[in-house]
């Protein structure tokens, strides 16, 4: 089993580079995909971040109302730590579990957006970036997810920056161009993780 970290700053198209993988056979771990399934309505998660920031943060139904709770951790460092401090622990403890039953000759990839931030990257065989420019990113949040330009300025400055990614990084894909340039990239990163 191969063990990768894969990670990049929000609007550098790691997602894009995660379904790539997935479709050549690797087995993903995504990270944030977990944490939604951790504070799911009747879960031990969501009472954790209720009892944390109160019933303000629930929609009308009942679940996770994610756009307000990122509002009010994003602008805050200490609020953004107390929330990981509820959500991490469960989410590395499914993503054990997820690993665990991948077979022996595996490539498991850890899609794990706050891989740097947490000091992750010793967890992995090898760590994997997706790579755009700073005004790239901006760009991509603001045009493809309708985010506000203050609130994604807010979201990348909550991460770490590029340098501290790149820092770390075993293996760097470059997404700052076309989607057309991605792909023989990431065909040919998948390729070295398939022979390591």
């Amino acid at each position: 089993m191969v063990k990768v970290g894969l990670t990049g700053g929000i609007g550098a198209g790691k997602s894009e580079v995660s379904r790539l993988l997935a479709s050549y056979g690797a087995v993903i771990v995504d990270a944030d995909k977990i944490a939604r399934e951790v504070v799911a309505p009747g879960t031990p998660g969501l009472a954790a971040v209720v009892a944390e920031f109160g019933d303000g943060v629930l929609t009308p139904d009942g679940s996770l109302d994610r756009p307000k709770l990122g509002g009010i951790v994003f602008s805050d460092p200490d609020k953004l730590k107390a929330l990981n401090a509820i959500v991490h622990p469960l989410v590395g403890a499914r993503s054990a579990e997820l690993e665990a039953s991948a077979g022996p000759d595996a490539v498991v990839v850890h899609d794990v957006p706050l891989l740097t931030e947490n000091g992750l990257a010793p967890l992995y065989d090898l760590v994997v970036v997706v790579d755009a420019a700073v005004g790239t990113q901006l760009e991509r949040l603001v045009r493809l997810r309708g985010m506000a330009e203050d609130e994604a300025k807010s979201r990348m400055a909550a991460q770490a920056t590029r340098e501290q990614r790149l820092a770390v990084a075993d293996l760097v894909i470059d997404n700052d161009g076309p989607l057309e340039a991605l792909e023989p990239q990431v065909r040919e990163v998948w390729e070295r993780l398939r022979s390591a």
